[in-house]
């Protein structure tokens, strides 16, 4: 609920703090005090638009601070804040602050600035709207949130009616996603079967191919070391000409050993010239042996040759058709034989698929009409309590419908089949309509009333306020505006902005709103009255300027039948 209110220098309140408690509070004063000052600065810190003529004049800058403070803190405000990263331990308030920054000129003319924090982390003022929806309620002449907005009537109706919603939307997600499992593997095996006979042929000409791991690597290495061979062939076979012919040095050296040999023995020097010849010799033939090897290395057959480049050119061309290296080759024809493969078994599998679907769109369909029913009982049981709510509240004639209609099939969601909107007929004959075409704002909130109470045990925003909503009316139907707030207040926070004494004497708490002048300066101030304060606000307003004693008599017994 809403514990504390902090203005600062807006419009004619130059400081103002306010503590609020649980049940009814109600704010009174004179016509013109500032009430609508409160309801603005309290706009402020829920997401309103921020305006230069709220800034008092001869100031530059106003903020309004409101604290709320919970004993759970309600899902829907701790995913809003969870999700903009603020965290709020368990018992610790909420506070929303809003800057407001001027030129300092008067009459709203000035640029204005906004700045927005939620215990003092900046915020954009998006996320203050959005936590608007779970702290305050607010109804008044004009107003067009609340439970004027059509948009959360059916959410009011499920709750009136104990409907578990969450069991229709997991029902609803789960045959979503059934319907996307099967969409998608008939797209897909649509898909291949439109390029079945090309798998089939290109998978037939790279078994034919049969292309391994590795091999291009292998097939190149032996390609160029044929081509080096063929590059070199002329020169090994001068070469070999030149060392194994018979005028060759090798044969020389043999031949001048042989003759060395004979004599050798002749002469110390003779045998050490034998034995450097005869190193010499086998030198040379070792030479001999090494250019035989390498003739036999490089040697190529032109027709091997040929065969393994047409084999390299035959795995590139296959890998640049498949758009893989020539490695990945094998693996494509994996995936080809498994696509193959998904074809003859995708039927199987997408009947299996169709019932699965087939099973969840039932599933579904079964929770949404049940909850269906739930809603339609609800709204029968809703329209007889709200109707029992009208004839004290002065709308004898107005009669109230819950309309639950059936949404088509393309519109159905995780909230079922039926949308749900109030409509209300305000004259005999006349057609049922929307709640907020109602013309008079008086019959609004007095309809807002009698559905918010019809709506008690079903919960709703932290804090509800009622502006002026028994403008118009006073005597009995004032007395049951009153009776009614109070026991709406009676489980929470209401807050009620009034001019009928009958509702200001039902109030827990009462704020007096009262504007003062000094020369040229104008203030609005509000104080929380005590029980002489409040009989003697409440006489005033019975009497008007002059409290006489018989209005302070009849205020004194307000008091006590409240």
């Amino acid at each position: 609920m809403l514990t504390g209110l902090s203005i600062r220098n807006v419009v004619l309140i130059e400081a103002l703090d306010l503590v609020f408690g649980r049940g009814l509070g109600v704010l009174t004063g004179e016509t013109g005090a500032g009430k609508s000052i409160l309801l603005d600065s309290l706009g402020l810190v829920l997401g309103d638009r921020a305006d230069a003529g709220l800034i008092r004049a001869g100031t530059d800058e106003a903020s309004v601070t409101a604290t709320f403070e919970f004993a759970r803190l309600p899902d829907p405000l701790a995913s809003a804040l969870a999700e903009a990263e603020i965290a709020v331990e368990p018992g610790e308030p909420l506070i929303i602050r809003r800057r407001l920054r001027g030129d300092g000129s008067s009459g709203g003319s000035g640029a204005v600035g906004s700045r927005a924090f939620v215990n003092d982390q900046p915020v954009s003022v998006a996320l203050l709207r959005e936590l608007a929806r779970g702290l305050v309620e607010l109804h008044g002449q004009h107003d067009d949130r609340g439970l004027v907005n059509a948009r959360g009537h059916r959410a009011l109706l499920d709750r009136y009616a104990r409907a578990d919603v969450g069991d229709v939307g997991a029902a609803w997600e789960k045959w979503r996603a059934a319907e996307t499992a099967l969409a998608e593997a008939q797209a897909r095996l649509a898909a291949a079967s439109a390029e079945q006979d090309l798998l089939v042929a290109h998978l037939a000409e790279l078994a034919l191919l049969a292309p391994e791991v590795g091999e291009e690597a292998e097939l190149a290495e032996q390609r160029a070391a044929m081509q080096k061979g063929e590059r070199l062939s002329g020169d090994l076979a001068e070469l070999q000409h030149l060392w194994t012919g018979s005028d060759s040095a090798l044969a020389s050296l043999r031949s001048a050993s042989r003759r060395l040999d004979r004599i050798a023995h002749e002469h110390p020097l003779l045998t050490e010239a034998l034995e450097a010849l005869d190193r010499a010799v086998i030198e040379a033939s070792e030479a001999e042996d090494k250019l035989d090897k390498a003739a036999e290395a490089l040697s190529h057959d032109p027709l091997l040759l040929d065969r393994i480049e047409t084999r390299l050119f035959d795995l590139r061309a296959a890998g640049r058709k498949h758009g893989c290296s020539v490695d990945d080759l094998p693996a494509r024809m994996t995936e080809m034989r498994a696509a193959l493969d998904r074809i003859e078994g995708g039927e199987a599998a997408i009947a299996g698929l169709a019932r699965a679907a087939q099973d969840a769109g039932l599933d579904y369909r079964a929770k949404a009409e049940s909850l269906s029913v739930a809603r339609a009982e609800a709204a029968r049981r809703l329209d007889s309590a709200v109707a029992a709510e009208l004839a004290p509240l002065k709308l004898d004639a107005a009669r109230f419908r819950t309309a639950v209609v059936r949404l088509p099939e393309e519109r159905w969601g995780p909230h079922g089949v039926d949308a749900a909107e109030f409509l209300i007929s305000t004259n005999p004959g006349a057609d049922f309509a929307p709640l907020a075409k109602i013309a008079s704002g008086g019959e609004l909130s007095r309809f807002i009333l009698a559905l918010k109470v019809a709506l008690a045990e079903e919960g709703g925003a932290a804090t509800v306020i009622f502006d002026e909503i028994d403008r118009g009316v006073g005597g009995a139907v004032a007395s049951a505006i009153g009776e009614r707030l109070a026991r709406l207040a009676a489980g929470g926070q209401l807050l009620a902005v009034t001019h009928s004494p009958q509702v200001a004497a039902r109030g827990t708490a009462h704020y007096l709103i009262a504007k003062s002048s000094e020369g040229t300066v104008t203030r609005t101030s509000v104080v929380q009255l005590d029980a002489g304060g409040r009989q003697e606000e409440i006489a005033r307003m019975l009497s008007g300027a002059e409290i006489t004693p018989e209005a302070r008599a009849q205020a004194e017994r307000l008091l006590e039948q409240a």
